[in-house]
């Protein structure tokens, strides 16, 4: 691999900027709550001299970098999200968190800071044509916070050609991407069916409408759905993840609730999937003698990377780690709403390695520790390459 020397950032920057993101961790905040982080983010680019526009998506901040000319009119989006989980952290190090059941388990933290840093450094040289702004989205976690920002007007009062964002991805190692065109992440969407029939003794199964076996009946001929009425080259997951039903042993319930999940890299198989859902539930509900009710919410949308813009980002990566550390983007059933993002603008999700583990403390086992598990922490050793990348890119966008 070709070993990566941080283009913008002194020891004492990298230091400062893994200060602020060790702050942030010990100090995380849920869905549209990011009070706290906000005034950090704001009063950090305000001291840097960037002028900031607060509140939108609630908690929402975006900072405006003007380069040293503005020549061509062209400006670039640069995104990371704030929020944290409802964990409660294993960590025992002193930057843990400090609020009860919350979590930057995701590397939300670190997702901020080198958004900071790339901001500092833009600030301070300027080496650029055009506008970028620095966008710092609340709720990403399950509350749609791009899509609450772009309805507060994000791309009209800050236009944009294109818009970028990019995640850490734990187990690759320090120095390595991945980027591809095309789906890189999936649907989210969430289902509730609810079967009625009609109780009764358990020892007296004939005088009731039993909604168990209906229910049973529906697991299994939901996964033909994904085997049979869909392309095998489709990617698609209906998951149940939760059945209720029953109070007593002796006693056949009224009725039994499934939930679960659906993912898809289209919104065509999306579409197909819930219409027959649908079908399978009320015809399977009728031929056990029950009746069903059937809700299905469609949560964020499939992160679906433009191809000019993804190959772009290739070459600024291949350009600073050399084209053996850019990775194909594995397409992941994973869901995020930088999705709403890129619906509205061209653009590009990236991924960048958190090692493999060796920058934490163990308790989780051995190895890297997956997004959303109570012993994770983003690796600090990360956040120069990702400044750097972020500065290249916009410098590089904006001469183009």
């Amino acid at each position: 691999m070709k070993l990566f020397t941080p283009l913008v950032m002194s020891s004492g920057g990298a230091a400062e900027i893994a200060a602020i993101r060790r702050d942030i961790h010990a100090n995380p905040e849920l869905c549209f709550q990011e009070n706290r982080t906000a005034d950090v983010v704001a009063g950090k680019l305000t001291e840097w001299g960037i002028p900031v526009h607060r509140g939108m998506g609630t908690t929402g901040v975006v900072g405006i970098i003007e380069g040293k000319t503005n020549k061509s009119g062209k400006a670039i989006g640069l995104r990371a999200d704030m929020d944290a989980l409802p964990m409660q952290e294993f960590n025992q190090f002193a930057h843990a968190s400090k609020n009860a059941g919350k979590m930057h388990a995701c590397g939300h933290d670190g997702h901020t800071a080198m958004l900071l840093g790339a901001a500092q450094h833009l600030a301070k040289t300027r080496d650029f044509d055009g506008t970028a702004y620095v966008i710092f989205q609340p709720a990403e976690e399950g509350g749609g916070g791009a899509r609450e920002m772009i309805k507060d007007g994000l791309f009209t009062k800050f236009p944009v050609e294109a818009v970028f964002g990019m995640h850490n991805w734990p187990g690759g190692k320090v120095g390595t991407f991945a980027v591809s065109p095309g789906p890189v992440m999936a649907s989210s969407s969430e289902f509730k069916i609810t079967v009625k029939g009609k109780g009764s003794h358990a020892a007296l199964p004939y005088e009731s409408i039993d909604p168990i076996p209906a229910a049973a009946a529906m697991v299994t001929a939901f996964q033909t759905i994904i085997s049979r009425n869909k392309k095998p080259i489709d990617p698609g997951v209906i998951s149940i993840t939760m059945i209720h039903a029953g109070s007593a042993t002796n006693v056949i319930p009224d009725s039994c609730e499934l939930q679960g999940t659906v993912r898809t890299f289209t919104m065509e198989v999306l579409d197909m999937i819930e219409r027959r859902m649908r079908e399978v539930a009320n015809n399977t509900a009728a031929a056990y003698g029950a009746t069903c009710e059937f809700e299905f919410e469609r949560n964020y949308p499939p992160t679906i990377n433009s191809q000019p813009e993804a190959d772009f980002c290739r070459a600024v990566m291949e350009e600073m780690v050399g084209a053996e550390s850019v990775l194909p983007q594995e397409p992941t059933m994973g869901a995020e709403d930088f999705s709403y993002m890129l619906q509205a603008k061209p653009g590009a999700y990236v991924f960048i390695a958190n090692g493999e583990g060796d920058h934490r403390a163990m308790g989780h086992g051995a190895g890297p520790c997956m997004l959303h598990n109570p012993s994770y922490d983003f690796n600090d050793e990360v956040i120069p390459l990702g400044v750097s990348y972020w500065v290249r890119l916009t410098e590089k966008w904006l001469a183009a």
